[in-house]
């Protein structure tokens, strides 16, 4: 199994913000502005109000919404026989293809959060709060389409990676596993969704560091001679730390792979961040 570290949601040049950890540790990440989505934030009942408080002018209402990953049921109303859905192209999804990512293996999607507060009726940023890269979803994979060359059912139509394909080359989606199943174990949770609360399992940031630098355990080090995380053979950017391992992570790309195979402590360790993170509760708009 593959275990792929898929960097997703707003960022500093898409959005402008961080996704929100609101005062119950509930994290929800907010999809980037995409003006071809036929999706808009104010289609969103789980994020606009979100949006318009942290955001600001920045994105409005009416702006296309890049749902992607998009595994919460209760984000948009669904045609019969809806899954969680992922989408890939360009060079992204060439980094995939190369490493071989197919059924069975594993995203885990993480993105730059920080803790938020109700103030007079609105979402307001705690003075402060860190920034952080935190674990919110993920999505083993039953199933490939090849938007260009597959059907794509109906229940798919919607996806920002099945419209406007012409600007989008090696444009593929990713059908979520019913059932997810790690290192031969299945933990009993569905093939793909999103962590119930901010937790420290799924807090990759280092305490005390800026939120490119991760603190792993230990067994992620290259240094013995396994091949590293994708985007990180540079072994400068990895320093031992007791136990764990501390990694600065690279400003690019979006999909970090990492081969089960050379890594076998892997699994124990995702179904560890899976009991802790639990399945999504997300049924409702923030209130």
């Amino acid at each position: 199994m593959k275990v792929v570290f898929s960097r997703k949601g707003f960022d500093s040049s898409a959005g402008g913000v961080a996704s929100p950890i609101l005062p119950d540790g509930t994290i929800i990440s907010l999809p980037i502005p995409d003006r071809t989505s036929p999706v808009q934030y104010q289609d969103l009942p789980l994020h606009r109000r979100l949006v318009a408080d942290l955001a600001g002018d920045r994105v409005q209402a009416h702006f296309g919404a890049h749902l992607d990953p998009d595994l919460v049921e209760a984000s948009l109303p669904r045609v019969p026989g809806w899954r969680p859905l992922f989408g890939q192209c360009n060079a992204e999804q060439r980094v995939l293809e190369r490493t071989g990512v197919g059924p069975g293996d594993l995203f885990l999607f993480f993105g730059w959060f920080r803790q938020v507060e109700l103030r007079d009726r609105r979402y307001r940023y705690v003075p402060d709060a860190p920034d952080l890269h935190v674990l919110w979803g993920w999505l083993q994979v039953g199933a490939m389409l090849a938007v260009d060359t597959d059907p794509i059912p109906a229940w798919a139509a919607y996806h920002p990676h099945a419209t406007r394909t012409e600007v989008r080359r090696f444009n593929t989606l990713y059908v979520a596993a019913e059932r997810l199943t790690v290192g031969g174990a299945a933990p009993g949770m569905a093939g793909a969704g999103v962590f119930d609360r901010f937790n420290d399992r799924l807090c990759l940031t280092a305490a005390g560091r800026s939120r490119s630098i991760w603190s792993l355990p230990g067994w992620f080090d290259p240094s013995t001679g396994r091949p590293p995380l994708g985007y990180h053979g540079d072994l400068q950017r990895w320093k031992r730390d007791g136990d764990r391992v501390l990694l600065q992570t690279v400003g690019r790309g979006q999909e970090f792979v990492l081969d089960t195979a050379d890594y076998p402590e892997a699994p124990a360790w995702i179904r560890e961040v899976m009991a802790q993170g639990g399945a999504s509760r997300l049924d409702s708009a923030p209130t």
